[in-house]
């Protein structure tokens, strides 16, 4: 996200540039479904990488738990013998 706010801050300013120094190069003209589109994506993309951080965290948690709860149970055996 923060990549579309720099490249969208670096072609501003060039076009800025371009215009105070009149220079004959015109900007590169950027559609606004294709901002959209890009935009959409880095979205999309950004909470497909949350839900699978939480999932691989998660599960990992549950792991935990459950070898605590092993140990436990080895623990309450081995004092009963």
């Amino acid at each position: 996200m923060w990549n579309n706010f720099y490249l969208s801050t670096f072609f501003s300013v060039y076009c800025f540039f371009g215009v105070f120094f009149e220079s004959t190069v015109s900007c590169y003209r950027i559609e606004p479904g294709t901002i959209a589109g890009i935009v959409s994506i880095d979205v999309l993309l950004t909470l497909i990488i949350v839900a699978v951080t939480y999932r691989c965290a998660s599960f990992r948690h549950k792991k935990v738990e459950n070898a605590n709860k092993v140990y436990m149970n080895v623990r309450a055996n081995c004092k009963k013998k």
